[in-house]
């Protein structure tokens, strides 16, 4: 049986927002620690940039700050808690906690999107933990769920809101009729938003998450590099109000299914029915809804950013650690999991939202109606309202079409001469 922990010591890398919160959170419940786990647990060490910066939080009791990264390795802690960010840096820290056999707790996603292949291999080499529970979906327990209450299970389909930022900005042009910019401003003033949002609107911070999660349900590695990823750039008010009208609201979607065998997976803007909770999920809300062929449909939601709801992400991991819970990296026996088979993006079917500009004059819909039944698209639904320059907005609702086939039908529409502006395609949750 193995001896229980009196003290687990913490070699903190990074004091910022998570850093402080995780700090905060072990400060105001350290008994009620003690009664879960059985152990105080300290911060002993703390890496930071400037060690003479003003901190949001107080340095806790008995911890000392340093700018030397050989001092986290040096200080007798027992767990590596990574929170620095990025990928280079942070995956020379973790590598070399694994290495010297040190339990790492990280909420770097894009650290473990990108390496992760490399981490947990050398984290099963030297049989030490590798906890990620704050990767995804800030205090949505997702990982664990995945890993452990649904472990019995066969998963056929995960697709969630992952990123806040992208979140609140089409919840505010939805519920305020904000444009993109100005909804992205009010999120910066909210401190929802980075001065540089590219990884949150483009797409690509959705992208590391759902990577994760594909690892995490289907037991598979799916490169970052192949995952179709489109952001929100494009939604443009007009969007909202034709999604609106059609009972749907748009949210950027980290989706993917099992198509026999082959996972179909993107990170995009889609149109989603009001009938799912996801398309009531708000401001900078995160949710995950997941298909299990024993639990079935399951929906988790929760705050997906912010101090505290990470801090407790990251604190679950420590808590694990501290109870010598059984090495489980991944959730699955093999820590270096085969390649995922992806479906090719063209033969993926979904129903589509297109919205073009065409000239007011009879017939004109009949022909773009030609264009999208030559490609063998059904429409099921159409729009027509409001001018916009020379020419009025035109709604197509199309029913389950291949992907590559609509590709060639808007190309055919741009070279046909009948459009006067740009064109918007974006998927509908079926």
């Amino acid at each position: 049986m193995l001896e229980p922990i009196k003290t687990l010591n913490l070699a903190l890398a990074g004091f910022g927002t998570v850093g402080s919160g995780l700090a905060r959170a072990l400060d105001e419940n350290r008994e009620w620690i003690k009664e879960r786990v059985g152990c105080d647990i300290r911060i002993k060490i703390i890496l930071v940039r400037d060690t003479a910066k003003p901190r949001s939080w107080p340095v806790p009791a008995g911890a000392r700050l340093t700018a030397r990264p050989d001092d986290l390795f040096s200080a007798g802690a027992d767990v590596l808690v990574e929170l620095i960010g990025g990928v280079e840096a942070a995956k020379t820290l973790v590598l070399r906690a694994l290495k010297a056999k040190l339990p790492v707790v990280s909420a770097n996603k894009a650290l473990l999107a990108e390496r992760g292949e490399e981490l947990f291999a050398e984290a099963e080499g030297n049989a030490v933990p590798l906890l990620y529970e704050a990767s995804v979906a800030g205090g949505i327990p997702i990982v664990q769920t995945l890993k452990e209450s649904l472990a019995g299970n066969r998963i056929s389909s995960v697709f969630g809101i992952l990123n806040g930022t992208a979140n609140y900005i089409l919840s505010e042009m939805d519920t305020k009729g904000l444009a993109f910019a100005e909804a992205l401003r009010q999120a910066r003033e909210q401190g929802f938003a980075e001065a540089d949002p590219t990884l949150d609107i483009e797409g690509h911070d959705t992208a590391h998450k759902l990577v994760i999660l594909i690892r995490l349900a289907l037991g598979v590695h799916y490169p970052l590099e192949k995952l179709p990823v489109s952001g929100i750039t494009n939604v443009e008010p007009i969007d909202i109000e034709f999604a609106r009208e059609l009972g749907c609201r748009i949210k950027l979607l980290a989706q993917v299914s099992d198509v026999e065998g082959q996972l179909d997976a993107a990170v995009c803007p889609t149109l989603v029915n009001y009938s799912y909770l996801i398309a009531r999920v708000d401001g900078s809300y995160n949710a995950v809804r997941l298909e299990g062929n024993a639990a079935g449909s399951l929906f988790l939601h929760g705050r997906g950013a912010g101090a505290l709801p990470t801090a407790s992400a990251v604190l679950s991991d420590i808590l694990s650690i501290a109870r010598n819970s059984p090495l489980n990296n991944t959730g699955f026996m093999r820590q270096s999991l085969p390649a995922a088979k992806i479906l090719p993006p063209g033969k993926a079917w979904h129903c589509y939202y297109v919205r073009v500009t065409l000239p007011d004059r009879p017939g004109v819909l009949r022909d773009v109606a030609g264009i999208m039944a030559d490609h063998d698209i059904s429409i099921a639904r159409a729009i027509q309202k409001g001018r916009h320059g020379d020419g009025v907005y035109c709604v197509f609702m199309t029913h389950d079409a291949p992907t590559s086939a609509m590709e060639n039908a808007i190309d055919r529409l741009k070279q046909s001469g009948l459009m006067l502006g740009t064109v918007a395609v974006f998927r509908v949750l079926r």
